[in-house]
């Protein structure tokens, strides 16, 4: 019996048959591009962007930005979720008798938090979260920069937090004035002049404009021109030598927590200072949620802390200017008409560029008119004119001030052996003539060109979380929604905004303010109302561009 064949056939051919079959592939190529000369080669077609002549330009943008940004921190997050998961599943295979609830941490740094508390925090109050984050913060800092608006200083400060630095211990409390550019030069004196009474106060106006961390741009031509007024940082020097020189008389390294309410510019001071991006800022209000650890250099340590919690009791101008949008609801019609009573009216007028108005109905009427917020059937959008000046009074662009008290009182939380403690190792009289350059050095708004605001004085905060009011079942609803939301469609920022309000409901508002206001989640979310369907085919952005 013959044997049978145990290797299989091989694959070689000879040189003849390899050699036809090269000819024949090259032929098949040469006659493709043959054909496509003859069609006409098509490039790919370039995204031309937003036309400059499109409405409302700069504000898509920014919510192209935001929704950009929102992108990034989930990425983040769901990388971070991953390898917590990798680290237990790697504890269990090294010691398999260990329960699963053993291996979570007692302890652990800013941000993490314990392992069984991540789906906790879907569920409970986000203020509470907040609260515990706010108290990490106070407890590992001895340095303390409160952060304030230098448009409204006063209604910036908390007595609830300070009061709580100043029982925490040997803790130094420094107020931060920051966007020093929005107020004229005299205003911004006298504002230091009544701080520094009671704390040590530096001047800064951060930069707006930084690259992203770990992003270099190489082998590109760029013209050397002068920076813009938002690309200027002043200050840095001053604060960067006050630390060192309380660095140096403390011996070893210090830790600075940067605290404040909602958009005054915490993250923004902490780029400034680290020169490159590397905290998260936007238009919305409460981007920071929780505690970030940067370090400036090997003895000095910055910590980045969410945003103080409001008090429902204060005043509706001060909820409205105060509270984190996305933390509450706010009415928007609601909360800018409490601004709009306590800003001169003429100013605003002249501001805006509208006619003499006796209600803000009839304000809000003009400015939809004037910026072309119109809804089906051509009536004016008041809700969108309302969101409109509502983010510009929030934001860092509206040049408005407030006269300072005309005679200086101590706060009731402060007397004269807390002041001066607080002024122990710290040179102020470097702090004065670093002040004194950089009010020199900006370039801030004339008189005439700004609004006079009357500020409603000190806003109350919240620190325990035992005084966190519980939220109703609509905005438990609403929040189960919003957390069921995939984040990862483009257009989730859109779908969030709320529906149009009555122009009675406008009437009402004005007539009585409510006493607790909430916040929207976006403050430019009124895009997606404003424009028409014609508007929507003629024009189809995406976010491509950025």
């Amino acid at each position: 019996m013959k044997r049978p064949k145990l290797k299989k056939a091989s694959k070689r051919m000879t040189c003849h048959k390899r050699y036809k079959i090269l000819k024949k592939v090259r032929e098949h190529h040469r006659k493709l591009r043959k054909e496509a000369k003859k069609r006409g080669r098509k490039k790919p077609r370039k995204d031309p962007g937003i036309p400059n002549s499109a409405p409302f330009k700069e504000a898509l943008l920014r919510e192209a930005e935001l929704r950009k940004q929102r992108l990034e921190e989930l990425k983040q997050q769901q990388r971070l979720d991953r390898q917590k998961e990798q680290e237990k599943k790697r504890k269990l295979e090294t010691n398999p008798g260990v329960k699963p609830s053993n291996l979570e941490p007692v302890k652990e740094e800013f941000g993490q938090g314990k392992a069984k508390d991540k789906p906790k925090s879907g569920k409970q109050n986000p203020k509470k979260l907040y609260c515990q984050e706010l108290k990490k913060v106070i407890e590992a800092s001895d340095v303390v920069l409160e952060v304030l608006d230098a448009r409204d200083p006063l209604g910036c400060r908390c007595p609830q937090v300070e009061e709580a630095i100043i029982q925490g211990g040997q803790k130094k409390l420094v107020l931060v004035l920051n966007k020093s550019d929005l107020v004229p030069k005299e205003n911004l004196e006298n504002w230091l002049n009544y701080l520094k009474k009671e704390l040590p106060t530096v001047v800064f106006r951060a930069s707006t404009n930084l690259k992203d961390k770990g992003k270099i741009i190489k082998h590109l031509k760029v013209r050397k021109r002068a920076p813009f007024k938002s690309e200027v940082c002043v200050g840095k020097d001053g604060l960067w030598k006050l630390l060192r020189g309380f660095q140096e008389a403390y011996g070893k390294a210090i830790q600075v927590g940067v605290i404040g309410f909602p958009n005054v510019g915490k993250s923004s001071i902490i780029n400034s200072l680290k020169q490159e991006r590397i905290c998260n800022v936007g238009v919305s209000m409460g981007l920071t949620r929780c505690v970030q650890v940067v370090s400036l250099d090997k003895q000095i340590t910055v910590l980045d802390s969410p945003s103080f919690i409001v008090s429902p009791l204060n005043s509706a101008s001060a909820l409205a200017l105060r509270s984190p949008a996305s933390i509450e609801v706010v009415k928007p019609v609601e909360a800018a008409s409490a601004i709009l009573s306590q800003a001169d009216a003429r100013q605003v007028v002249l501001k805006f560029t509208v006619p003499d108005f006796k209600n803000p109905l009839e304000f809000f009427t003009s400015l939809a008119q004037r910026r072309g917020l119109h809804r089906k059937g051509g009536s004016p959008h008041l809700e969108g004119a309302a969101k409109l000046m509502w983010s510009e009074w929030t934001g860092a662009s509206l040049a408005y001030y407030c006269h300072p008290p005309t005679s200086w009182t101590p706060s009731p939380h402060i007397n004269e052996g807390v002041a001066t403690s607080m002024r122990q190792g710290l040179n102020l009289e470097e702090l004065e003539k670093n002040n004194a350059h950089s009010i020199h050095t900006i370039r801030g708004p004339r008189l005439a060109s700004s609004i006079l605001f009357q500020s409603s004085g000190l806003t109350n905060g919240i620190i325990e979380e035992k005084d966190i009011p519980e939220e109703l079942p609509k905005q438990k609803e609403k929040q189960q929604q919003e957390e069921g939301e995939d984040y990862s469609d483009q257009d989730s920022v859109e779908e969030a905004a709320e529906k149009s309000s009555d122009m009675c409901g406008a009437e009402e508002a004005w007539e009585a303010l409510p006493e607790e206001s909430q916040a929207d989640e976006s403050a430019l979310s009124y895009i997606s109302d404003k424009m028409t369907e014609e508007e929507d085919d003629a024009y189809d952005f995406s976010t491509d561009y950025i």
